[in-house]
């Protein structure tokens, strides 16, 4: 049985390039064949700033849109969260995100596929990583980093990605299937 891999929408902004990404990334990583990809959107979860008045760690959830969160983030094995730079920092929906949960997020592995301007979104990449160490998350230190995402993108709004594009992102989710092999016995204790 192939290992669930979230890939995870992280800006709800209108507009936003997020989603192009992660459908690209959804074809590849059924292309790739070592992973079952779910395209996941925060946005189609309207989570507000958190609203539970229980801290995460209980799971005692009351609000329907985080039991929602809960369930999704529950069966991945994995997570590539797909980041914009904002403002030189991760996008405020990605962290508002991961703060909803705890347990949910216990001994998986994840990646990130950054995007921005002239730094492809690595501050955002590099601030989101004690984050997800601090609620359990294993970032691992392979990703992708697309600078001046703009130009990676056709006439009709679809992405292009380079040979250099695919090869890094072959060889994200090599690793991050052998993290997810190797932290499944801890997932399942």
């Amino acid at each position: 049985m192939k290992h669930q891999l979230n890939i995870i929408i992280g800006s709800t902004r209108p507009g936003r390039a997020g989603p192009v990404f992660a459908e690209w990334l959804e074809t590849f990583v059924r292309e790739h064949g070592k992973f079952e990809p779910v395209l996941t959107d925060i946005a189609a979860f309207n989570l507000p700033v958190l609203d539970e008045p229980h801290h995460p760690r209980l799971g005692n959830y009351l609000n329907d849109h985080t039991k929602a969160w809960s369930k999704a983030m529950d069966a991945a094995d994995a997570f590539v969260f797909v980041a914009p730079e904002y403002n030189y920092f991760a996008a405020p929906a990605i962290i508002n995100a991961i703060d909803y949960l705890a347990r949910e997020w216990k001994y998986k592995p994840a990646a990130i596929f950054s995007y921005g301007g002239v730094s492809g979104g690595l501050r955002a990449a590099q601030a989101l990583k004690p984050l997800l160490t601090s609620v359990g998350i294993m970032p691992i230190p392979e990703g992708v980093a697309l600078p001046l995402y703009q130009k990676s993108l056709d006439e009709n709004g679809a992405f292009d990605a380079s040979e250099q594009v695919r090869g890094g992102t072959k060889t994200m989710l090599d690793e991050l299937l052998r993290w997810s092999e190797a932290l499944k016995p801890m997932r399942a204790a």
